[in-house]
C-alpha cells in the first residue's frame, strides 16, 4: 500500500459534499457490489454498479459517490494527504470529525474528516486486513505494521465509545546522528560522546517516554556501527530502519484466529542469539525478553542495545526490575545482571513538542547492592555539563577502545 498517487484531500472534500445527496442505502449497495466484484471505485465501475442495483444518479452525484467510495475502499482515504505530508509523524482519529496530527512540535487539529463513525471503522478494518490481522467485535483492537511501514493501532466499540485510529508514519529516510545534531536534538559535543559509546561497543539502553523519539535515536546510533558488524534486530512491531549494510530483522507474531502461531519477542531474542549477532538489538524491551537480553549482555554479546520506557534515566533499574521479576528472575539477580551488563544509558526527553537527548548516564552498583544510573553528561541545546558518572564513562570507553 503506497502513500502516494491517491486523490487529494480537496477532491475528497468536494466529492463528499456532492455525495451528501446520495442516499445511504445506495452508497451501501454500490460498495457491496464493488467489493463482490473486486472492481476499483472508478466512475465507470460505479455507474455499472448503479445499473446492477437498479439505481440512476446524475453526474454530480456519481462523482460524489466515487469520492466517497474511494475514501472507503482505497489507500488511507481522507487521511491520504496527511500521510503524504513529510512533516507528519502521527495521525490520530478520535472521531469522524476530530483528526489530529503531530508534525514534531506537538498535536494540532487537522482538517481531514470522515462522513461518519462507520467510515472510520471500515478504514481501520481494511488496514488491519492488509496487515493480516483481524479487527471486529470479537477482536476489537489491533496493533500491527502495514506493508508500507505505517504502524497501525485501532480500537472499536464497545471497548471505545467510537472507533479510534492511530497511525505512526515511518520516516521518509533514516536519521543519522548528524541529522539529530542539525535538528537540535543534541549538540556536537554530546554527539561525539555517543559516537564513542557505540564504537567502543558499550552495551546501552535508550530510555524515555512514549513518543519522545527513542526509536529514532536508537536507529541513528545503529548507523554508527561499523559496516562489517552483523546487527540482528528483534521487535514486536517493526519500526527500526538503521542506515547500515548488514541488518537482519525479526518481528514477533500474534496468535491467529484459532489462537495458534504466536511468536513472542522472547522467542526471537533466543533465536537471534543463535544467528551470530555482533550487535543484538531489542527495539523495545517491555516483557520477559529482558531476562534473555540481560543474560546475553553478561555473556560476551558486546554492544547490545534497545529502548525502554522510563520517565527518567534514574528510573531504568526499577523498570528493568519490574519486568524481570515478573518473568521469574530474583531481584538480586536482576540488579547483578543490570549492573554488570548495561554500561550506558541515553535518555530522551520530550517537552512542549520538542525532543532532545537530555542525559547520558552510566549504570553502577550501589552500596546496597542494587544497580543505579549515575549522570555522566547533562545535555542542553548549547552545552554539555559533566556529571559525577563522567569518569566512569570515560574509563569504560578508553578500556574498550
Amino acid at each position: 500500500m503506497t502513500r502516494t498517487g491517491r486523490a487529494t484531500a480537496a477532491q475528497f472534500e468536494s466529492s463528499s459534499a456532492n455525495a451528501l445527496t446520495v442516499p445511504r442505502d445506495v452508497v451501501d449497495q454500490v460498495r457491496a457490489r464493488l467489493l463482490a466484484t473486486g472492481a476499483a471505485p472508478t466512475t465507470l465501475a460505479v455507474r455499472e454498479a448503479l445499473r446492477s442495483v437498479g439505481r440512476v444518479l446524475g453526474d454530480e452525484s456519481v462523482l460524489g459517490l466515487v469520492g466517497t467510495l474511494r475514501s472507503d475502499l482505497v489507500g488511507l482515504g481522507p487521511l491520504t494527504d496527511l500521510a503524504d505530508d513529510p512533516t507528519v509523524t502521527d495521525i490520530l482519529v478520535n472521531a469522524p470529525t476530530e483528526v489530529w496530527v503531530d508534525r514534531g512540535s506537538g498535536l494540532e487539529r487537522a482538517s481531514a474528516r470522515f462522513a461518519d463513525s462507520a467510515g472510520v471503522s471500515r478504514l481501520a478494518q481494511r488496514l488491519a486486513a492488509a496487515a493480516g490481522r483481524r479487527l471486529d467485535q470479537a477482536v476489537p483492537y489491533v496493533d500491527a505494521r502495514l506493508p508500507d511501514g505505517i504502524r497501525l493501532h485501532a480500537v472499536l466499540p464497545p471497548v471505545s465509545e467510537q472507533p479510534v485510529l492511530s497511525l505512526r508514519l515511518p520516516a521518509r529516510r533514516g536519521f543519522g546522528l548528524d541529522d539529530l545534531v542539525a535538528a537540535g536534538s543534541i549538540n556536537a559535543d554530546g554527539a561525539a560522546w555517543l559516537r564513542s559509546i557505540v564504537r567502543s561497543r558499550l552495551a546501552f539502553l535508550v530510555t524515555g517516554g512514549t513518543g519522545c523519539g527513542k526509536t529514532t535515536v536508537l536507529g541513528a546510533l545503529l548507523g554508527l556501527v561499523p559496516g562489517n558488524d552483523r546487527i540482528v534486530v528483534v521487535e514486536d512491531t517493526a519500526e527500526l530502519a538503521p542506515e547500515h549494510p548488514h541488518v537482519l530483522r525479526l518481528q514477533a507474531r500474534t496468535a491467529n484466529v484459532e489462537g495458534a502461531g504466536v511468536v513472542t519477542v522472547r522467542d526471537l531474542v533466543r533465536q537471534a542469539l543463535r544467528m551470530r549477532p555482533d550487535r543484538l538489538v531489542v527495539g523495545e524491551v517491555r516483557g520477559a525478553e529482558v531476562v534473555d537480553l540481560l543474560a546475553a549482555l553478561n555473556t560476551g554479546h558486546e554492544g547490545g542495545c534497545g529502548t525502554v520506557h522510563a520517565n527518567a534515566a534514574a528510573s531504568l533499574p526499577a523498570r528493568l526490575e519490574a519486568l524481570a521479576t515478573a518473568a521469574g528472575l530474583p531481584r538480586d539477580a536482576v540488579h547483578s545482571q543490570v549492573g554488570a551488563g548495561v554500561q550506558a544509558v541515553v535518555h530522551v526527553t520530550r517537552r512542549d513538542g520538542r525532543r532532545w537527548i537530555g542525559e547520558i548516564g552510566v549504570v553502577q552498583r550501589g552500596a546496597d547492592g542494587l544497580s543505579c544510573v549515575v549522570p555522566a553528561l547533562l545535555l542542553g541545546p548549547d552545552e554539555v555539563r559533566a556529571g559525577p558518572g563522567l569518569p566512569t564513562l570515560r574509563h569504560r570507553i578508553e578500556a574498550a577502545s
